[in-house]
């Protein structure tokens, strides 16, 4: 598995084919929390680790690095950018898609537990499609090669409303669960 994928399962689930993409990002307006950066690791689906650097690249812009087993394996090493907002009790973060992905942009929630893990949580497709039919939120179905997706066209402040309403909140899926790289296991 290519390991970009991996990391756009931050906001979409490629592997069991959902994918929830938004026509509006995330502005740079806002900072990350400071504990978000640095080194996370986990152990994918295929029992490599896999590890996740993220940095500051400008101001409120960040820059998330993936790689598995180390930096000199650079047929797994992808980067990209991202941006962050917090909103009630809620972290999102949101990055630019490729165009051979429709060049829209991926949604997450994030957050950094007790137990020092960053957790990531993509949106559930099937309860977004049900919801933009019943007019929670407007856009449209999408039919990809990984399955049923949906582009959502909402203005970003109608997005985070609903994201943010306690009636949603199951349309938030774990997808990945990352532990703090401590500094004597850094590769």
């Amino acid at each position: 598995m290519k390991v970009w994928r991996a990391l756009l399962l931050l906001s979409i689930c490629l592997l069991s084919g959902c994918l929830v993409t938004f026509k509006d990002p995330i502005p740079a307006n806002e900072p990350a929390p400071a504990h978000l950066l640095g080194q996370w690791s986990r152990v994918d689906e295929y029992g490599e680790e896999q590890f996740l650097e993220v940095t500051r690249s400008g101001s409120n812009l960040y820059r998330a690095l993936s790689y598995v087993d180390s930096k000199d394996n650079t047929d797994s090493v992808e980067d990209f950018g991202f941006t962050v907002a917090h909103h009630g009790s809620r972290w999102y973060l949101s990055a630019g898609l490729p165009k051979s992905m429709g060049g829209n942009f991926a949604l997450a929630g994030f957050e950094i537990t007790d137990k020092d893990e960053l957790v990531i949580y993509n949106l559930d497709v099937e309860h977004i499609l049900q919801d933009m039919k019943e007019g929670a939120l407007k856009g449209e179905k999408v039919d990809t090669e990984q399955g049923a997706g949906a582009l959502v066209s909402s203005p970003l402040a109608d997005v985070i409303a609903y994201l943010n309403d306690p009636a949603n909140s199951d349309v938030f899926v774990e997808a990945l669960r990352f532990s703090r790289v401590t500094s004597g296991e850094k590769q």
